[in-house]
């Protein structure tokens, strides 16, 4: 078996029908989000008794799975979510892939699958990068990575299954959000939860989103960007958006999000914005913050500014908030001081614009 700091040579097999250059600058044109992907992927496979073996960068293409695979009927399936970016210097470098390899196996430990070395995770992702370099955006898009693992054996039978695939795919991106960087609006669902105590919440599985779908579409019903999930307690205490985590700054500068109490996925971002906004002197708070607090400290003028963060939107100002019965917006709609300030120290050490004193940034050698 292999320990954490331990990898597996990859066995290169490149695409022998790449997509070419001049196709590939037509779609860079019209980015969008997650839907153009590079010409490769890396592929692991697990077995029990065996461990991690035949690892390989191949073209991307079709599983070939049983009908009776587990992940079809038990649903052992998790995934990350992270990217590389083309820094200010010319450099291919990854925003802390190392806490996306942690969260990773947090997940496979609660689905009960196998933990996939830190130096494997961070193999597989590099290796793609570089074989898929020409598919690395310039300027401000980015080379959104897909790490994801599922079970294959063929049974049925609830019990964690014995084999399972790890791969990472790649998608050049553009904004998250249509709009690019203007303000978000967001439906409060009052219907649906997205986790319980004792769930899988902190988990990246598919079946979280699985969950939040159904919520997600009343949100586009009215006319909303996305979803923010009450606790299934039924205290109206905020979690989290659909996909990313949130942050409400008070006027005397101080920030509050949800506490990670195992219902809420603990979020890369949501880290570094919190350390960011330590260093610039402002107090964070985790604690528990209900519905009824946030629209009286709107009304109030306590609450000044609200954003979400996350991989794929990287820092979203919430505008404006919709709930049975009313909305309510924030700022004026606009994004606020402290929003902007937090967004640009970020996305300036992401891309390496700005000194990285805390080692966040990796470099891709080779590129």
């Amino acid at each position: 078996m292999l320990a954490e700091t331990e990898t597996l040579k990859f066995a290169i097999h490149p695409n022998t029908a790449p997509v070419s250059a001049a196709d590939r600058a037509k779609l860079f044109e019209d980015l969008g989000f997650g839907r153009i992907f590079t010409d490769h992927m890396a592929v692991v496979q697990w077995t029990e008794g065996k461990g991690w073996h035949s690892p390989e960068i191949k073209a991307r293409g079709p599983f070939a799975i049983d009908p009776a695979a587990s992940v079809l009927h038990y649903a052992q399936e998790i995934f990350e979510g992270l990217k590389a970016y083309r820094a200010a210097d010319g450099r291919a470098v990854l925003f802390r892939p190392d806490q996306n390899a942690k969260r990773f196996n947090r997940s496979a430990k609660r689905l009960a699958m196998p933990e996939v070395p830190e130096a494997l995770f961070l193999e597989a992702v590099e290796q793609l990068v570089r074989i898929d370099a020409a598919w690395l955006p310039e300027g401000d898009a980015s080379l959104y990575l897909r790490p994801f693992m599922f079970a294959t054996e063929a049974f049925l039978g609830v019990r964690p299954a014995k084999s399972y695939i790890f791969c990472v795919i790649a998608s050049p991106v553009g904004p998250y959000f249509k709009g690019g960087a203007k303000p978000v609006s967001i439906w409060v669902s009052e219907n649906y939860t997205r986790a319980a105590p004792g769930g899988t919440g902190a988990a990246k599985c598919g079946g979280n989103y699985a969950a939040s779908l159904q919520a997600q579409a009343e949100a586009y019903e009215h006319g909303c960007d996305q979803v923010v999930f009450l606790d299934a307690r039924g205290e109206q205490h905020i979690e989290e958006l659909g996909g990313m985590n949130v942050f409400f700054v008070r006027d005397d500068g101080t920030l509050v999000t949800p506490p990670l109490n195992g219902n809420i996925l603990e979020g890369i971002t949501r880290a570094s914005v919190i350390e960011l906004a330590k260093e610039s002197g402002h107090a964070v708070e985790e604690r528990f913050y209900s519905f009824s607090e946030w629209k009286a400290d709107v009304e109030s003028g306590k609450v000044t500014e609200v954003f979400a963060c996350g991989t794929a939107a990287v820092i979203a100002a919430i505008g404006t908030v919709k709930f049975n019965g009313g909305e309510f917006s924030i700022n004026g709609g606009e994004t606020g001081a402290l929003t902007e300030e937090l967004r640009n120290k970020l996305v300036g050490i992401q891309r390496g614009k700005t000194n990285d004193e805390r080692g966040w940034v990796r470099s891709i050698e080779g590129i």
